[in-house]
């Protein structure tokens, strides 16, 4: 055992790793006592959140305790099949989260700041 632990540290995770994973494509009636039987085999999980919105339906984030246990799941579970359906495990990434809503923010801000200034996109190019 101590040996593993010697091993574990002197390898380098990519920087994409982290302990937090982001699940796709499983089954709208899933539970999260279902969830925490099929991921927690691999590690002490601390959270998982189950979407529940039409939006949301059908994607988890489950949050282990130790960064190995989720780098252990997420090499284990993706292609994982659930009620004839393949799971797509991932490693959350909040920039990559964030990117589209950050996007359309600033649309939506660029609009208010051309009406409040009275400016037109054609007179832009001229």
């Amino acid at each position: 055992m101590a040996l593993a632990m010697q091993k574990r540290n002197n390898v380098r995770l990519p920087p994409e790793v982290n302990r937090i994973l982001y699940v796709r494509n499983l089954p709208y009636k899933i539970t999260s006592d279902e969830m925490y039987d099929i991921f927690g085999k691999y590690g002490a999980i601390r959270q998982i959140r189950v979407g529940n919105t039409p939006e949301t339906k059908g994607t988890a984030f489950v949050v282990y305790e130790d960064i190995w246990d989720a780098k252990n799941a997420c090499d284990h579970l993706s292609g994982f099949n659930v009620c004839n359906r393949y799971l797509i495990v991932l490693y959350y990434q909040a920039s990559k989260a964030f990117k589209q809503q950050d996007l359309n923010a600033k649309a939506e801000e660029l609009e208010k700041m051309k009406s409040k200034y009275n400016i037109n996109s054609e007179d832009l190019r001229k």
